[in-house]
C-alpha cells in the first residue's frame, strides 16, 4: 500500500514529488530544508538549520505514525563541509543513540542560496 504525504507546496505538483512516501513500514521524506511559512529559518547558521530542519521532519514522521526512533538512514546535504561539525552537532543530538546510517556531502548548491543544509530521511517501522 502507498499513500503520497503533501506538504501543500506548490512546487509539488509542478515537479511532480509528494513531501513523503509511505510504503508499507517504510517512508522516505524528501529533501527537507530549513524554512517556514516566513522563509529561510537559522539564516547564516548551519547548526540551526540542521536542528529545524530534524524538527520539522519529525513532524512528519508521527503524521504517518513513525517516530525518529524509527530512522535508518539519513543524507545530509551542505554546501560548506567546513561546516560539518555544527551540523554533525545537531544531528547528533537527535540521533546520538538512535544511530541511522548517514552520508554528508558538499554540493554546488541547493535551490536557495540561503540553504546551508538539506536533509533526506528514511524510516523503517518494525
Amino acid at each position: 500500500m502507498r499513500k503520497n504525504i503533501s506538504s501543500g507546496a506548490k512546487w509539488e505538483a509542478v515537479v511532480g514529488y509528494s513531501r513523503a512516501v509511505v510504503v508499507d513500514n517504510l517512508i522516505e521524506i524528501a529533501g527537507t530544508v530549513s524554512t517556514d511559512e516566513n522563509g529561510v529559518v537559522g539564516k547564516g547558521d548551519a547548526y540551526r538549520q540542521t536542528h529545524y530542519i530534524i524538527t520539522k521532519a519529525k513532524m512528519v514522521l508521527e503524521q504517518a505514525g513513525f517516530a525518529l526512533s524509527d530512522v535508518v538512514r539519513t543524507r545530509i546535504f551542505v554546501t560548506d563541509i567546513k561546516q560539518w561539525e555544527q551540523i554533525g552537532r545537531a544531528h547528533g543530538e537527535f540521533f546520538r543513540e538512535i544511530r541511522p546510517v548517514t552520508s554528508m556531502v558538499q554540493v554546488a548548491a541547493l535551490i536557495d542560496p540561503d540553504y546551508l543544509v538539506e536533509i533526506e530521511f528514511t524510516a523503517a517501522r518494525s
